[in-house]
């Protein structure tokens, strides 16, 4: 009687360790998994900073305000030649 109390005791705790390990190892890929996806954003969000202190320093200059008064407000220099392409 003790023999089978004992093999179902060792038997449960290995089914208990089993299992537990499992589910452990399914957490685990889950975290990688959200791990993976961070480090895009992070690397994401760098290179959009990269970019934003780029553009920071640029700024105040003539050729950034230029640029942007044409391609935002649609103004050009006096006498300055614009090129419509009508196949659009």
């Amino acid at each position: 009687m003790k023999k089978i109390y004992k093999r179902l005791l060792l038997l449960g705790t290995i089914l208990y360790v089993v299992f537990t390990l499992i589910n452990q190892q399914k957490m685990l890929d889950s975290y990688q998994t959200q791990q993976v996806a961070y480090e895009e954003k992070i690397q994401e969000e760098k290179d959009k900073n990269v970019e934003l202190l780029s553009i920071q320093e640029n700024v105040n200059s003539t050729e950034y305000i230029e640029e942007i008064a044409r391609e935002k407000l649609d103004m050009y220099l006096p006498n300055e030649r614009r090129y419509i392409d009508v196949s659009k």
